[in-house]
């Protein structure tokens, strides 16, 4: 596309209807970037990961690779990881803990804070070279905030606070936390990186998609059916039940509610209704885990807590939230066809082990490399993208289902069973990003 004016982009984006140029075209995925990555909060870290000065983690903000630190103040940095001298990558550890980070080209040395603490040789360089000159510290995301541990960044310097971003979707959080006995989450040491080849978008519109489960995932419905094997105390059932669990039928496709909110966000309902994915009376270790949260909160509170119900909270435009299974997803864009996924897993603190031991079966099961669904959907991910940049390919992108029968839902938006219309929430915060400052600016 040669033009990326605000009509043009707002011509992308039909009530019921969103051109293929928004998968596909390099130019907008720069905007995206810009807009939408540059702009909004980013899940960068957990503070688990955090606990002491110097401590730090690599991860992303957009195409941007960060540097989550613990600094000398005490306070958590996100810090561009390139070096401001030739722009070499400057930590290359994915976590640890350090007192300066060196570039590995000239060793420039640099703070926790990602001030220029000192260069070699520093007698060559002209009286005018100043190594505390901010132009020469390493770039910081100008706000970052910290919800219940849980750090989020964002690379504009003014815009709405974390919270107000969030909003329904507080609650995500909130009872992933709560969930634990001790009111307090770590994340797992480790996690499973996948990357797709195709869009960014693509994965939060499957995720919260109803009707794909029985029709992409029938291979692995059909392998846990005929397995007949006794449930084992290993895994007591949960790996068939998880894959048993995506053989939606017509009833359960229209059980399932699905909530498309402000801001992008989104949800649906449970969709597990059997077995360890559920509270079970039988299940000795759920009922210590029940035991172990009532002497922490009370019967009341925990009834509320385990009665939160909410599968695949998405947190526009990359985050993906399963407080229930303590699971973690985060999204990051790579181009317009190569996306990153990054699964974590979390530790009840006060839970029993096999609680967490569940989690960790739960992250194998669905975002392994090994994974079986997560295999499908990254297959049906690149069978789209292959058709959306085929010369004979369609140009229009249906997300009709459902549309002019949701209802309106109390905290804003709407919700429906077997509906599009988190899909088409999201294109409304598309739009929404991609086209108010250049309305601003093309106005002057």
């Amino acid at each position: 596309m040669s033009s990326l004016g605000v009509a043009e982009i707002k011509a992308l984006v039909r009530p019921d209807q969103v051109h293929k140029h928004v998968y596909t075209d390099q130019a907008i995925f720069d905007l995206e970037m810009e807009r939408i990555f540059g702009r909004v909060w980013l899940y960068v870290a957990h503070d688990s990961q955090l606990r002491n000065t110097g401590d730090f983690v690599r991860s992303r903000m957009g195409v941007h690779e960060v540097i989550v630190t613990r600094g000398r103040d005490g306070q958590i940095h996100v810090l561009k990881n390139s070096c401001t001298h030739r722009g070499a990558t400057v930590c290359s550890e994915k976590k640890g803990n350090a007192r300066t980070f060196v570039c590995g080209y000239h060793a420039w040395t640099f703070d926790l804070d990602g001030t220029l603490k000192g260069v070699p040789h520093p007698a060559t360089y002209p009286e005018s070279f100043c190594p505390s000159a901010k132009e020469n510290a390493l770039g910081r995301a100008p706000r970052v905030e910290v919800y219940r541990g849980f750090v989020f960044a964002s690379l504009a310097e003014t815009g709405p606070t974390l919270q107000e971003f969030l909003g329904p979707m507080l609650l995500a959080i909130d009872n992933l936390v709560e969930r634990a006995p001790q009111g307090e989450v770590e994340i797992s040491d480790t996690a499973f990186q996948l990357e797709y080849r195709a869009n960014w978008k693509m994965h939060h519109e499957n995720a919260i998609d109803t009707i794909h489960p029985g029709v992409v995932h029938q291979s692995s419905v059909s392998a846990a059916r005929r397995n007949k094997i006794p449930d084992t105390s290993f895994d007591s059932g949960q790996t068939r039940q998880m894959l048993k669990g995506n053989d939606f039928s017509t009833p359960q496709w229209e059980g399932i509610r699905q909530y498309a909110l402000p801001n992008g966000h989104s949800y649906l309902t449970g969709i597990y209704s059997e077995g360890v994915l559920v509270q079970n009376d039988e299940d000795e270790t759920q009922a210590a885990y029940v035991q172990a949260m009532e002497q922490f909160y009370g019967p009341e509170r925990v009834r509320q807590i385990l009665g939160t119900n909410r599968f695949n909270n998405l947190v526009y435009p990359n985050l993906n939230i399963n407080a229930q299974y303590q699971q973690l997803r985060v999204i990051h864009p790579i181009a317009p066809n190569r996306t990153l996924v990054i699964s974590h897993c979390f530790r009840l603190k006060g839970a029993p082990d096999a609680v967490y031991h569940r989690a960790v079966r739960f992250l194998s099961t669905l975002s392994s490399p090994a994974s079986m669904i997560y295999g499908d959907d990254a297959c049906i991910f690149e069978r789209c993208d292959a058709g959306l940049n085929g010369s004979d390919g369609i140009e229009w992108i249906n997300v009709q289902r459902g549309y002019g029968f949701d209802q309106p839902h109390l905290e804003g938006g709407v919700h429906s069973a077997a509906t599009e219309a988190p899909i088409r929430a999201q294109f409304a915060a598309w739009l929404e990003h991609m086209t108010l400052d250049r309305e601003l600016k093309e106005m002057k």
